[in-house]
């Protein structure tokens, strides 16, 4: 699959570093200037969000409504205010994972269902900001025209996360965001939050068993703002000293891309124990 230059992929465990990136400048003003004077001379119907989108509903749609975590396939054409195009699709359109995409993307895709179609106004802060980006200049307003043809639930993974549980008869919770989890022992110390720092012993396998990570009897320490999804809203079921098991659909691991040495989509199962909230 050809990968659109929009597909930022988003690095789960750790955020990336900006540390070699020129000085950020602020172009928000002149961004908000030049998207209402488009808006006014293309006399589109625009909202404005908080973070400084603009978009326009040409059709809502009528099917799924995705989520920031959904895959999905949109066709889109995007391009500057003086109408030159940046990248374009074809008819068939892109099929992607929302969470690695542009910011403008993950916050403006929701506003349609399947079947809408609009166009979003993206100022640099939520695409490529300050600096130049594969052709890109910094500080560039960026517009798509996009349909949202398909809206692609983890299904496949709830389903194979189902089979395991029940294979393995395992007495496991489910959650509003797809993850699973096991508690072997609850523990009896302190409970984190998704905020904390801990120090955990895991082991990671896929659903195969193949064991893909596997840390010291020690534990490993972290902030779990900084781990994926589900070990960020899975680790807090536990207190110190508990222990169990986390079954995470891929929307709440690395998502549909691979991730060094794990395949896109993977369902991700962790023999977890908290040792301490520190």
């Amino acid at each position: 699959m050809k990968y659109s230059f929009l597909a930022i992929i988003a690095v789960l465990f750790m955020s990336c570093s900006n540390s070699d990136s020129k000085e950020e400048v602020d172009y928000s003003a002149q961004n908000e200037a030049e998207i209402k004077a488009y808006v006014t001379e293309n006399n589109l119907d625009a909202k404005r969000t908080d973070s400084g989108l603009y978009y326009v509903i040409n059709e809502e749609g009528t099917g799924k409504r995705p989520t920031a975590i959904s895959n999905l396939t949109v066709s889109y054409k995007g391009y500057y205010t003086n109408k030159k195009i940046l990248d374009q699709s074809t008819d068939a359109g892109y099929t992607f994972n929302l969470q690695g995409m542009i910011k403008g993307w993950i916050e403006g895709i929701p506003f349609f269902k399947e079947g809408g179609s609009g166009i979003l106004l993206i100022p640099a802060h939520l695409a490529y900001g300050s600096n130049d980006y594969k052709g890109v200049p910094a500080g560039s307003v960026l517009i798509f025209e996009i349909k949202l043809i398909s809206v692609e639930f983890s299904a496949a993974n709830d389903a194979k996360i189902v089979k395991y549980i029940a294979d393995n008869q395992l007495n496991a919770v489910k959650t509003e965001s797809g993850l699973y989890y096991v508690i072997d022992e609850a523990g009896t110390g302190k409970q984190p939050t998704a905020t904390s720092n801990v120090t955990v012993a895991y082991k990671g396998y896929y659903t195969d068993k193949t064991v893909f990570d596997q840390g010291s009897s020690t534990g490993i320490s972290f902030n779990l703002q900084g781990v994926i999804k589900g070990w960020m809203e899975g680790i807090p079921y536990f207190k110190e000293g508990g222990s169990g098991k986390l079954l995470i659909p891929a929307s709440l691991g690395y998502g549909s891309y691979d991730y060094r040495g794990i395949p896109g989509g993977s369902v991700l199962i962790f023999d977890v124990k908290l040792i301490s909230v520190n």
